[in-house]
Order: C-alpha cells, then sequence, then structure tokens
C-alpha cells in the first residue's frame, strides 16, 4: 500500500541543527530525526512512505517569496527523494495575491498557514482573504488547529472560528491539521463533525457547510516524547478509541496521514494507523488516496 505524510517539517542543512534545537525548548518535546531532508528521506525508507509532504511555516512576512522558492527548488528532486514542499504565506504580506500567484506559477499545490505564529485569530479578514484568493487559484489550505504546545496560550484557530471561515469562504480544500485541533478532539467530533459532514452521534442528518474540509492525523496518536515528563501532565494524544469515533464522524473519505516529522516518529505512525482495526478501504483513503487526489501529484 502507498503512504504519503501529509505533514512533515525539514529545515536547511545549515539552520536545521539551531532550529530543532530551539523548538525543543520551546515545546518541551523531543525530535525523532535532526530535520533535514536526508533524514527525512532515511526515515520515509525505513517506513516504507512513499512522499512526504513538507509545510513551511512563514513567520516574516518579508521572507514568504524567498520560502516558496526555497520549497521549489526542494521540489526539483521530488522523483528521487520523494519529498514534496507545498508553500507558505503570511497575513501582513503586502499583497497576499501576488504572493499566492507566486506560489501557483512555482508549481506549489498549496500554503501552509500558523495563526499563533502570527498572533493573529483564524477567523480574521486577512487569513480569510488568504484562503478565498487560494480557492480561487486551486491551491489547497492546511492550517494548524488547536493548541500548539511551543506557543501556549492562545489558541487562535478555534471551532468557532473554523466554522465562521467555512460559512464565509466555502473553501474548495481546507486541511486542519492535528486532527482538526489539539486536544480538543471531542469538541471537534461534536461540533465540527455535525457542521462540514452528515454524522451526529444520533445518526441524524448534520448541516454538510464543509464540502472541502480534511483533518490531518499529525502529532495527534501515540506517544510524546518530552525532555521532562514532569511539565507535561496535562498534555497529551488523543486515544486509539477516540479516534476511531472521529474516523467513523467525519469519514475516511476525509482523513489524511500524517506525522509531524520531526516530532513524531514515522514507522511508528504506520504501525498504530495500521493497529486500529480500520477496514482496508479505510487505510487506502487515509494512508494515500485523499492526499493523491488533493496533490494530483
Amino acid at each position: 500500500m502507498r503512504i504519503v505524510d501529509f505533514h512533515t517539517h525539514t529545515f536547511p542543512d545549515k539552520i536545521a541543527a539551531p532550529a530543532i534545537k530551539a523548538l525543543q525548548e520551546s515545546s518541551g518535546s523531543i525530535a525523532h530525526i535532526d530535520g533535514t531532508n536526508g533524514a527525512l528521506a532515511a526515515s520515509m525508507k525505513k517506513a516504507g512512505v512513499n512522499v512526504s509532504v513538507v509545510l513551511p511555516v512563514v513567520t516574516n512576512p518579508a521572507k514568504a517569496s524567498h520560502m516558496n522558492h526555497f520549497a521549489a527548488k526542494v521540489n526539483e528532486s521530488f522523483e528521487k527523494t520523494g519529498i514534496f514542499s507545498i508553500g507558505g504565506v503570511h497575513p501582513l504580506c503586502s499583497d497576499l495575491r501576488a504572493v499566492l500567484k507566486e506560489a501557483k506559477e512555482l508549481g506549489l499545490k498549496g500554503v501552509k498557514l500558523h495563526p499563533d505564529y502570527y498572533r493573529i485569530a483564524f477567523n480574521d479578514i486577512r487569513i480569510k482573504r488568504i484562503i478565498d484568493i487560494a480557492s480561487e487559484m486551486g491551491l489547497f489550505v492546511i492550517t494548524h488547529a488547536g493548541m500548539d504546545i511551543g506557543l501556549y496560550p492562545p489558541v487562535s484557530c478555534t471551532i468557532d472560528s473554523i466554522m465562521e471561515v467555512v460559512r464565509d469562504v466555502n473553501p474548495e480544500c481546507l486541511i486542519l491539521a492535528h486532527m482538526g485541533g489539539w486536544m480538543n478532539w471531542e469538541e471537534v467530533t461534536e461540533r465540527l463533525a455535525p457542521f462540514v459532514c452528515d454524522y451526529t452521534p444520533a445518526g441524524s442528518k448534520g448541516l454538510s457547510e464543509g464540502k472541502g474540509i480534511y483533518l490531518d492525523t499529525a502529532f495527534s496518536i501515540g506517544e510524546i516524547e518530552w525532555i521532562n515528563p514532569e511539565d507535561h501532565k496535562d498534555y497529551h494524544q488523543m486515544s486509539d478509541e477516540q479516534f476511531r469515533i472521529m474516523v467513523k464522524a467525519f469519514g475516511a473519505e476525509r482523513i489524511l496521514f500524517a506525522t509531524d516529522s520531526p516530532w513524531a516518529d514515522q514507522t511508528d505512525y504506520v504501525n498504530r494507523i495500521n493497529d486500529m482495526g480500520l477496514g482496508r478501504d479505510e487505510l487506502e483513503m487515509i494512508f494515500y488516496k485523499n492526499a493523491e487526489k488533493i496533490l494530483k501529484i
């Protein structure tokens, strides 16, 4: 079975070590690999992952174009490495349409948003405009959702803000990372599933507002390796049962396999998903069919 990891992070070799060190210190969690493309390629080979999608996070609006050109350079080696980078954008970029147009012209299939890094709410008009323009251009958008262990508080991408964006923008393809909201999975199931698809726990019809909404599995299952576990007793991943409930609620056709490597181990993630007791059709959709439909690569 093919496997596409829809959510990974790498850094240029010369800055990977200090970047990983800084992120480990801010989050308190331990990286599983060194954050380079070479280490990711080795991890993919061990795990049986065919494609890894790299998600750059633009924290400085002036660097958006530079980062997107670097992403395009990474993709020149895609046939050899299986590593494919998307683009990034920042809501404070002076010309959002120009940044997204350039990303499209560079062959980048989508863009990553991280509202907590921007300190801008997900339902801010500037983020709505990014999603609207991206939909117009045929770019998918993937956003961090829920808490970020390196930036708590605030939580800038909440269920309410997601529902507002879906109502106002009706995105063609919006992917909510971390199963729709890290450590907020019960509310995601109870409120967002009925909103975006035909599901309620009672079996009645939902509102079906979000035809283009997906969740990715990144950094949501398994165990977190903490530098000091005693400092993070209140933080945890979802249970296997909660994962199965969410697959039922949203449907396997809306779930994308993703790890958040280097913050999770690809081999462990593949094994855990395989051991969830899902049917082969569900596993095929989660592991690669949904991703290949979106990526068109």
